[in-house]
């Protein structure tokens, strides 16, 4: 039985400066710190979906907290990423589309990223379904969406009706 959600990744061209991105722009703090993985156990794990012999990557965990619900950020040094492809997909393809971020002020948190350089993909800030959102996009090509709660109390998907 599945019982939580663990993570989300993010494949990135270079772990270190995608890091500081996450770090320096977003806020968001390094609970494990960018590790290398190779070797036999790892390619048993992904060998049929990482292209190559053997399968190598460096990761780092970033997040708010000691719990699950973390960013892992990844790169596999020795594949060539696609890249660009995740700039033209539209947010109406299938599959992973965005991550939501809780922050508490929509419009001061969409300032101070500005402020850092970060492009939004959304004029001003939405209410919407009992919720204040905007949208930006990562240097990478991922999609990140801001969740401003109305009541504190509740998750952010119960935030509508009374």
């Amino acid at each position: 039985m599945i019982t939580g959600l663990a993570h989300t990744a993010v494949c990135v061209p270079d772990i270190e400066a995608a890091v500081a991105w996450y770090r320096d722009v977003l806020g968001l703090r390094v609970l494990s710190p960018p590790y290398r993985i190779e070797g036999d156990a790892i390619t048993r794990d992904m060998g049929e979906l990482v292209p190559g012999p053997a399968v190598v990557l460096v990761a780092a965990i970033i997040g708010f907290g000691d719990g699950d619900h973390v960013l892992e950020v990844i790169e596999y040094p020795e594949v060539e990423g696609a890249g660009a492809a995740r700039e033209r997909q539209a947010i109406t393809d299938h599959g992973l589309t965005h991550v939501g971020l809780i922050c508490d002020d929509v419009a001061e948190t969409r300032r101070d990223l500005e402020a850092k350089g970060v492009e939004f993909l959304t004029g001003e800030p939405a209410d919407v379904a009992g919720v204040r959102t905007t949208w930006f996009r990562d240097p990478w090509g991922v999609v990140f969406i801001l969740v401003q709660k109305r009541r504190l109390d509740r998750p952010y998907w119960r935030q509508f009706g009374s």
